[in-house]
């Protein structure tokens, strides 16, 4: 699970992992709203779950991501985590969403993506907040071109990523497993910090049964949306922290 070394770029820094993963994140986003991305490489195509803000260009500066189709998986539809679907659109590209918020990726708006209370937040870190105005900034357009829901599966030629529906945080959100190397790849479901539940759409009555759904699957390493991975441990934790309400509200 330990990551390798850190190497920065203008915009991007990257971090490898075990078994072909690289953590992407925008170096210059505010760490309150900085998205890990998560890259998996396979033989035919490789997915990328989740583009953060997309201010710069993911193919342009990661070389990787130039080297065979990606499946651009959006963990769920907020602001900080579908900015930079619009940049995958070859032919041989896909743009993956849950059912239940294909319309938000097809239409986003500031209420559906909850960027509209961060508009005028100060999301960029200060050496570069003068160069981008974030407040005339809005999430693109990308439109699905395939929905998941509930056990359909992500095939890469060499490995299997199987979807998981786990609401609460939002209606559609959804993790990918991968059973070969008991690997979750949570997004916003779970991750090592406070946890949000109280957002126009979150349900937390879902999340609970969620996270106890999370909390018995054979997973060992857990790649989230925020903050650093961890382990089976770590998740009991943070779960039992939220459960209990020794974690605090977030609303």
């Amino acid at each position: 699970m330990l990551g390798g070394e850190i190497l920065n770029a203008a915009w991007f820094e990257t971090r490898s992992f075990a078994d072909e993963v690289t953590r992407i994140r925008e170096s210059h986003v505010d760490p309150a709203v900085r998205c890990n991305m998560w890259l998996l490489r396979g033989r035919d195509r490789d997915v990328l779950v989740d583009t953060g803000f997309g201010f710069r260009s993911l193919r342009g500066e990661i070389a990787v991501l130039r080297e065979r189709p990606v499946v651009a998986v959006a963990s769920h539809t907020h602001f900080d985590h579908i900015g930079g679907h619009h940049q995958f659109d070859g032919p041989l590209d896909d743009r993956v969403v849950h059912r239940l918020e294909a319309g938000v990726m097809a239409s986003p708006d500031d209420h559906s993506t909850v960027w509209g209370p961060y508009r005028h937040e100060p999301v960029l870190t200060d050496d570069v907040r003068d160069e981008l105005d974030t407040t005339a900034w809005s999430v693109p357009s990308a439109p699905p071109t395939r929905v998941v829901d509930e056990g359909d599966v992500i095939d890469l030629g060499d490995r299997v990523l199987q979807v998981l529906h786990l609401p609460g945080h939002s209606p559609g959100s959804i993790g990918l497993y991968e059973a070969a190397t008991r690997t979750l790849y949570a997004g916003d479901v779970v991750y090592d910090g406070q946890l949000f539940d109280h957002l126009h759409h979150s349900d937390r009555e879902q999340y609970r049964e969620t996270l106890a759904r999370v909390r018995e699957l054979p997973a060992e390493t857990f790649h989230c949306g925020h903050e650093e991975s961890f382990g089976r441990d770590r998740l009991h934790e943070i779960i039992d922290d939220y459960c209990s309400g020794r974690m605090p509200r977030s609303g």
